[in-house]
């Protein structure tokens, strides 16, 4: 086992023209920063994240994987990883909207066909959509019915990122007469659609999570990207691609988080603030217990990271692999993301938990905020259990089963 090695070769979907890597690393550092000012304020305060969007979306940020032809930004998908990877570092549930939003403003290129990927892609882009939900499975699914004035859609979906700040919500749906699953994109202003800010969550509380009742809201035929049927038959490996794609970002996601807590703790630790109680010492820089946390806490987070590189290489590949790419190299590909993300999930909740430690008894300043961290890791993490992309890779090791198509939350 190991990951893809399928060859690399020119593709269309690399061949885009735009500002490169290095600029949009540049303008999500300067994003991340400013966000990084007042993170704690906004974090406590809680409110929709309706500026936090149209600081992404003055940067451009939004638009980042969308053809530059169409006035957009251009970038690749490691670009995009990397972007989320920065933000994350200075707000999680910014970094969790933003990894969303990307995932799914693409994902008619997986699910939909050429023409119709491209009409939505262009529109998208045009009036600059921030796009919220999911394609995760959920009991009772959304339902899809055929009525004599055509396609409506019923049912609730639970806990979704970004549902209160979206243009559109891309879900799954099922076909009432066939049972299949199907991608499907809904205007939240239409007719029937009822957003509940209900997910009163104690971390990620800026995702803009909340569920969505839907009361027999019209779907237009070219609203249904596609199908989202694990079947074979139905799914070609080029479309299973989708959930090692989707899946890295929670990946980037966590490792930002990670690195985040880490310079900021580093930084207060540098700083030399005494503690505040003998019983819980804060040590000093020089402090060789201390010294030896941040060793630990180092390696496991660049151990993810580099992992995490592979994975990306792997999902690379495999895009431009295209249509050649088979369902045993996919299944290589998802494998290696399971990893990653295991890796860095870990990476994530010992960090944010031992940086608290580490810093002592000020890390409880409501002030400081150094608990948003561990908070927002700890809930991304009871959404998208670690335990189950383990088992994904043990099956996998043990048995040659394929990993599922999962799709994030």
């Amino acid at each position: 086992m190991g990951p893809a090695s399928a060859p690399s070769r020119p593709a269309s979907l690399f061949d885009r023209t735009g500002p490169g890597h290095a600029h949009w690393l540049r303008v999500a550092r300067e994003a991340a920063d400013d966000l990084a000012t007042d993170a704690v304020a906004r974090e406590q305060a809680g409110k929709a994240p309706v500026e936090e969007v149209s600081r992404l979306r003055e940067a451009g940020l939004l638009t980042l994987l969308t053809p530059a032809e169409s006035q957009a930004g251009g970038a690749h998908w490691p670009t995009a990883y990397a972007v989320v990877r920065e933000i994350a570092a200075a707000d999680g549930a910014i970094g969790q909207l933003l990894g969303c939003h990307y995932f799914l403003s693409w994902s008619a290129r997986f699910f939909a066909g050429p023409a119709l990927a491209a009409q939505t892609e262009e529109r998208s882009a045009a009036e600059q959509w921030c796009w919220g939900g999911g394609f995760a499975r959920q009991e009772p699914p959304l339902m899809l019915a055929r009525t004599s004035k055509g396609l409506v859609l019923n049912g609730r979906q639970s806990y979704t990122t970004g549902v209160l700040v979206a243009d559109r919500l891309a879900v799954r749906a099922v076909r009432e007469d066939t049972g299949e699953p199907l991608a499907v994109v809904v205007d939240p202003a239409r007719r029937g659609v009822v957003i509940d800010g209900d997910a009163d969550t104690f971390g990620q509380r800026l995702a803009a999570g909340g569920s969505v009742e839907f009361d027999d809201v019209p779907v237009r035929a070219d609203d249904v990207l596609g199908s989202l049927s694990a079947d074979e038959d139905l799914l070609s490996p080029r479309a299973a691609l989708a959930s090692p794609v989707g899946r890295l970002f929670p990946a980037q996601l966590l490792l930002g988080m990670a690195e985040g807590v880490l310079a900021e703790a580093r930084e207060y630790s540098r700083a030399g603030h005494a503690p505040w109680h003998p019983a819980w010492p804060a040590g000093t820089p020089h402090d060789p217990q201390v010294q030896t946390a941040y060793g630990e806490l180092t390696v496991l987070t660049r151990s993810a990271s580099a992992l995490t590189e592979q994975a990306l290489d792997a999902v690379r590949g495999g895009l431009e692999r295209g249509e050649d790419l088979t369902y045993d190299e996919c299944a290589d590909i998802s494998a290696l993301v399971a990893m990653a993300e295991s890796a860095a999930a870990r990476a994530a909740q010992e960090s944010t938990t031992r940086a608290l430690d580490i810093i002592g008894a000020r890390s409880t300043s409501a002030r400081l905020g150094f608990d948003r961290f561990w908070r927002n890791a700890r809930t991304h993490t009871l959404y998208e259990p670690v335990a189950h992309r383990l088992r994904d890779v043990g099956e996998y090791f043990l048995n040659g089963a394929h990993p599922p198509f999962v799709l994030p939350a």
